[in-house]
């Protein structure tokens, strides 16, 4: 066993006996250690009366939801291609505990602790063939107690920014083997692929798959039912809807009298307001916000229940972003003014609309790519978002044009579901 791996065991076995005192609250730490109790358990349980070792297992593994959209879009191309393998799903963070839910594998929880003792409990359970990882997070134990067995390692729409902390140092030290056990390391990009030779990853295990992010948004978009019970309501408004997501006080100080002041000029929007969490403390103050400005929201709850959605709706539950992104002339995606990083920019632009956010997204190589195709727009202190948003509101030919630049650069990017797909089964082939 490498050194640092010897080492990264003995953290984990050191940390193990804390984890209670990190089980305590709600915050997402803790409901990951609650989560995570009994998981071996319930994968033995599945395994006893589920797995049949004459049909082949593939185990996909996604950290968040984010990954996970990636995963489910392989994982799903990959059922209708192979339906008679069976299908494990896991995840590391609570936020994905849903999520988990409607990937459609066989059994989803969240992944054992990286020990030893641990992922060998799991793997005698699961007896998978192949391995996937998504985008980046690869285990030290569990590649290599798997590898040991000979299990098919695969990681699928990766990617490596040049300036990645894996890179360098400590990471490259601890994770470096890790990666050089893949049997497949397919990227998002050639520019990515090339960069996993520093992490000890031979040219012919390297190879580029597209983002199967693309594949995601894209079935999504088409499933949106425009007449269901969430979006009927909102049908038949005379001025732009413009669909706010994943939005933080960051953002919404200044779009909120961004659009106060184009309302004065004539310029008025409907505007729904989604909060990246929306919280009793957050809606609040996105409430007093909206109506200091003059825009009087009402509350998606209560549009539910009966009321006139009216020009302002306050988004006050989740997981239903993707859907009314449907009702969009212009989306504002959020992230862009703090450190968290810009949220997703795929979903509106899978639906033909143009897309505005802020100035900090290099974490998103999609929002740099919408901008040269000329399908979305940066607003900064030097182009205040008033600025940009006053041409798409005066100009509906300007937006539409926009917009059909936004879904074309989504379309041109389809596919990597499918390749994701080819390389499972070629690597079961091998593994069997």
């Amino acid at each position: 066993m490498p050194i640092p791996e010897t080492l990264y065991t003995l953290a984990l076995r050191a940390a193990r006996p804390l984890l209670p005192l990190a089980s305590r609250g709600e915050g997402k730490l803790a409901r990951s250690v609650r989560g995570r109790a009994g998981v071996l358990a319930r994968m033995e349980a599945w395994a006893a009366s589920h797995r049949d070792p004459a049909r082949p297992l593939v185990w996909f593994h996604a950290p968040s939801v984010g990954e996970g959209l990636q995963a489910r879009a392989v994982l799903q191309a990959f059922r209708a291609r192979s339906p008679d393998a069976q299908v494990v799903y896991t995840f590391f963070s609570a936020s994905a505990e849903r999520f988990a839910a409607t990937v459609g594998a066989d059994h989803a929880d969240y992944l054992p602790l990286d020990l030893p003792g641990d992922i060998r409990r799991a793997l005698d359970a699961l007896r998978p063939d192949v391995i996937a990882f998504s985008k980046t997070d690869v285990w030290p134990v569990l590649t290599r107690e798997a590898a040991q067995r000979g299990v098919r390692l695969a990681l699928l729409s990766a990617t490596l920014p040049a300036g990645s902390s894996r890179l360098r140092g400590a990471a490259r030290a601890l994770l470096g083997p890790a990666y050089a056990r893949l049997h497949v390391v397919a990227a998002i990009s050639a520019e990515d692929a090339d960069r996993f030779a520093g992490l000890n990853v031979p040219p012919a295990r390297r190879q580029v798959m597209g983002d199967a992010r693309f594949d995601q948004v894209w079935a999504r978009t088409a499933a949106a039912d425009r007449a269901s019970a969430l979006l009927l309501p909102f049908a038949g408004c005379e001025n732009p809807t413009l669909v706010a997501g994943s939005t933080w006080p960051a953002d919404e100080d200044r779009l909120i009298p961004a659009l106060a002041r184009l309302a004065s000029e004539g310029l008025r929007a409907r505007l729904i307001l989604v909060p990246h969490e929306p919280t009793p403390a957050h809606l609040a103050r996105s409430d007093t916000a909206l109506r200091a400005a003059g825009l009087h929201p009402v509350r998606l709850s209560e549009v539910d229940a009966g009321a006139d959605p009216g020009v302002t709706v306050l988004v006050d539950r989740v997981g239903v972003l993707g859907d009314l992104y449907a009702l969009a002339d212009i989306g504002y995606v959020g992230g862009g003014w703090g450190t968290a990083g810009l949220h997703s920019v795929l979903e509106p632009a899978a639906f033909g609309v143009p897309v505005v956010f802020g100035p900090r997204h290099a974490n998103a190589r999609e929002a740099a790519e919408l901008i040269h195709a000329g399908a979305a727009f940066e607003a900064s202190d030097a182009a205040p978002l008033e600025s940009i948003l006053r041409p798409l509101m005066a100009d509906a030919k300007r937006r539409q044009q926009a917009g059909a630049a936004a879904r074309a650069y989504v379309a041109s990017h389809l596919g990597a579901a499918e390749r994701g797909a080819q390389i499972l089964i070629d690597l079961l082939v091998r593994s069997r």
